[in-house]
């Protein structure tokens, strides 16, 4: 069994921060999803410090930096992962919880974390061109044609 954890807003971190820190600290949180806001909300300060707090306190974390793709950290790994190309960015909601998505679907089929976050920027892709926060596409079909 595994525990992630997604850090979902800054106003939700704003207001539970200590509690989520804690959690980390403690090693209860096995993935963390963030995003740069979010992330810089509970660790203030400079990104690469950030990063490197969270590298301490959780086994495996993915940042993601909306067109700046994403940063995934497991021990002294660190991926860069480019944004998937999106024609127009029409509506942002739901982008965190597809990537979320993608990226545990790789995960969960043993694919190398890079690949994950790629699967992740490929979803967020996908639920960002169009308004709504649920797929047009099926994901089963994005992730095959990857």
């Amino acid at each position: 069994r595994r525990v992630a954890l997604t850090l979902s807003d800054p106003f939700c971190v704003e207001n539970w921060g200590l509690e989520f820190a804690e959690l980390l600290d403690q090693g209860q949180i096995d993935i963390l999803f963030a995003n740069e806001a979010e992330l810089l909300t509970l660790y203030p300060g400079a990104l690469e410090d950030a990063v490197k707090r969270v590298r301490r306190t959780c086994p495996l974390a993915a940042i993601t930096r909306s067109e700046h793709g994403s940063i995934v950290v497991a021990g002294d790994q660190t991926h860069v992962v480019a944004s998937a190309p999106v024609d127009d960015v029409v509506d942002t909601t739901g982008a965190g919880d597809l990537y979320a998505a993608g990226f545990l679907f790789g995960l969960t089929h043993g694919e190398p974390l890079d690949r994950c976050g790629r699967l992740g920027s490929m979803c967020a892709a996908e639920v960002i061109s169009h308004v709504g926060a649920r797929p047009q596409r099926p994901l089963a079909e994005l992730v095959a044609s990857s």
